[in-house]
């Protein structure tokens, strides 16, 4: 196969812009506010070990595995799967485990938005002072006021959406490259200020000592969530990843810049911890809060500490960056495949792809107010129900959405991507585009690609169902 194919929608103008993109698109809400409250509530250090471990063994492997199929193919990732499925002479359908991915990854987005959307109102609040001198009680009655507010949900989720929408309808160079050269270092340039900060707050070594003490005792508790959130960490199983590599160019190091996207997202998950928790101890708070952390905790430890009110706003600056350079990848994969299926612009493509996702993630903004008696799969006296109002226990509309694409999509699409690159391309296309010299290091990258990451995977799968 001839592998000096050129992308249509253009390409990246170095390997460390795909590198800030890939980072980018694995930099979100996941390692600024999920890694931090995991490795409170599994066990600190213990937790740290595992995840470590895992990215290596599994997240890696399937990063590396959907980066070499985007580039090999240069296509979107439904378009890729199906044009080297029939090149190395095996089915077609490949392609229906890409197009999965590409949907999963705008239901992502359609409650990512709403989230990313409350980053932006308490950049506000933040700035008003809003969080001054406030008790804990006061943050989470004032949390409970805003997800009570259907209204201004809204208005921050639309505001969130179209400014994803802004950057891919700009298209490659002009839109997401140049966009992407300012994001990326301004994310590193903030999380750096926040650590510097936490280390005046007189507890950086409370917080180093809580992230990194190892206690042997809790590393089976923290083994399964720290499989899963590896998986989910770098961005993997949704397609984002294989239509950044498709515009990667081809005389960068494929295997050397996916470690490097690994280690920077890996970076910035622990310094995230070790910027956030100083604040959290000084606040006297309990750094196993959970998913409150951010926008309860956080706001309530900014509010009761020395200059926290800045600090507090440049954090909540930080995780808008971070949420918004995720959202634009999600978005990509999709917009691609269609514009080289209808030759319909990236502009209209864009919008009404970014008018569904809006469209979808009402139903997140509704679960937490009007419809938040709404419960699906519903299991209570020993009957099951799918849907049932007023129900005790189920999931709301957003747990439907977050269980299915986090629990099950986006492992189905990490073990799909990691399977054909490993079995269905064939041996010497992936060394071709590995360009990997050592014998050794190229055979250790295609076992984990062929056997260690989708044991693991599987593992992760089975847990999740299964819990």
């Amino acid at each position: 196969m001839s592998t000096d194919k050129v992308s249509v929608h253009g390409s990246w103008a170095s390997r460390w812009v795909f590198i800030f993109a890939a980072t980018g698109s694995a930099v979100g809400l996941g390692s600024i506010w999920k890694f931090p409250y995991m490795v409170g509530v599994y066990g600190g250090g213990a937790f740290v070990l595992m995840f470590l471990a895992c990215i290596a063994l599994i997240g890696i492997p399937v990063m590396l595995a959907e980066t070499l199929i985007g580039r090999r193919a240069r296509q979107s990732p439904a378009n890729a799967l199906k044009v080297l499925a029939i090149e190395a002479g095996h089915s077609p359908k490949w392609s229906w485990g890409a197009f999965a991915g590409m949907i999963t990854a705008l239901l992502i987005l359609s409650f990512y938005s709403v989230v990313g959307g409350w980053s932006l109102d308490y950049i506000i609040d933040m700035g008003r002072g809003d969080f001054q001198g406030v008790t804990a009680d006061q943050v989470g009655a004032y949390f409970g006021n805003v997800i009570s507010n259907p209204w201004r949900l809204t208005l921050w989720h639309t505001i969130f959406m179209l400014l994803s929408a802004f950057v891919i309808a700009k298209g490659v160079v002009a839109g997401l490259e140049r966009s992407l050269r300012i994001m990326m270092p301004l994310l590193f340039v903030m999380i750096l200020v926040l650590l510097g900060y936490s280390m005046t707050t007189g507890h950086f070594m409370e917080g180093v000592h809580f992230m990194f003490d190892f206690h042997p005792e809790k590393v089976l508790d923290g083994l399964l969530p720290a499989m899963g959130h590896a998986f989910f960490s770098l961005s993997v199983g949704v397609g984002s990843i294989m239509i950044y590599g498709a515009y990667m160019p081809k005389n960068a190091s494929l295997s050397g810049t996916v470690v490097g996207v690994a280690l920077l997202d890996t970076f910035v998950s622990l310094v995230a911890g070790l910027a956030l928790f100083p604040i959290v101890f000084a606040a006297g708070l309990n750094p196993s809060e959970g998913p409150g952390l951010m926008f309860v905790s956080l706001p309530f430890a900014f509010g009761n500490v020395a200059f926290g009110q800045l600090m507090g706003v440049v954090f909540f600056v930080l995780v808008a960056v971070a949420a918004w350079s995720s959202a634009i990848s999600l978005l990509e994969p999709m917009v691609a495949y269609l514009v080289e299926r209808t030759k319909v612009s990236r502009a209209w493509v864009t919008f009404w792809l970014a008018f569904t996702c809006w469209f979808v993630g009402l139903g997140t903004v509704f679960s937490f107010n009007i419809w938040k008696e709404a419960k699906f799969f519903v299991n209570e006296g020993g009957m099951f129900h799918l849907y049932q109002w007023g129900a005790k226990s189920g999931l709301d509309f957003f747990g439907v959405i977050d269980f299915f694409t986090s629990r099950i999509m986006l492992p189905l699409g990490g073990l799909c991507f990691v399977l054909f690159a490993g079995w269905v391309m064939g041996r010497e296309a992936v060394r071709d585009e590995l360009s990997i010299r050592n014998p050794a290091l190229f055979a250790l990258s295609l076992f984990l690609m062929r056997y260690v990451a989708p044991i693991g995977i599987l593992v992760v799968f089975a847990a999740q169902l299964w819990k």
